[in-house]
């Protein structure tokens, strides 16, 4: 959770509310299949809630600084190296804009091709 602190009181922001942001932007983003789920536990209890914003993101945060981890799949015939260096710039960018704290790292990991 991130916390900030201004002459009015604070401000959190949960680590739900980075993923979601995280996760609408890769949804995006061109040559994704899907967004897949980043541990089994997730994939098991994924059904019980509807709608999840944030499936396949994972994100870290210390000292008011943040890594996020990503788990999509692919559309087979795209360029892999490409489109994940786009998604990491698009979450950075996107991400430092709308929470206003810096991103350190993006790990997209691609865990499988999907053929159409």
């Amino acid at each position: 959770m991130l916390k900030l602190k201004n002459e009015r009181g604070f401000i959190t922001v949960d680590d739900s509310v980075i993923a979601g942001i995280a996760s609408i932007v890769a949804s995006g983003c061109f040559g994704i299949a899907e967004m897949k789920a980043k541990n089994m536990s997730e994939q098991i209890f994924g059904f019980l809630k509807k709608n999840r914003k944030d499936k396949g993101v994972r994100v870290y945060t210390k000292n008011n600084r943040l890594a996020i981890d990503i788990h999509i799949a692919v559309v087979y015939g795209v360029n892999i190296p490409a489109i994940t260096e786009s998604i990491a710039h698009k979450i950075t960018y996107s991400v430092s804009e709308y929470i206003g704290f810096p991103v350190d790292r993006v790990s997209v990991f691609v865990d499988s091709i999907i053929t159409k």
